[in-house]
């Protein structure tokens, strides 16, 4: 299993174009930004919490 080469990289480009459109592939990265976005929020608020002492439950 080596690296992945440039012709691999286009290869998938091709197929998720062919899968979903190039109208949907802009709605679907930003829905992916919003949930990394909401991660990253998510763990720096659990990660104060936790420098502050207080009991984090889930």
């Amino acid at each position: 299993m080596g690296s992945i080469g440039p012709w691999q990289i286009v290869l998938i480009v091709a197929v998720i174009l062919l899968l979903f459109g190039g109208r949907k592939i802009p709605e679907l990265m930003r829905g992916l930004g919003r949930g990394v976005k909401e991660f990253k929020d998510a763990t720096q608020a659990d990660d104060e919490k936790s420098s502050k002492g207080e009991r984090i439950e889930d």
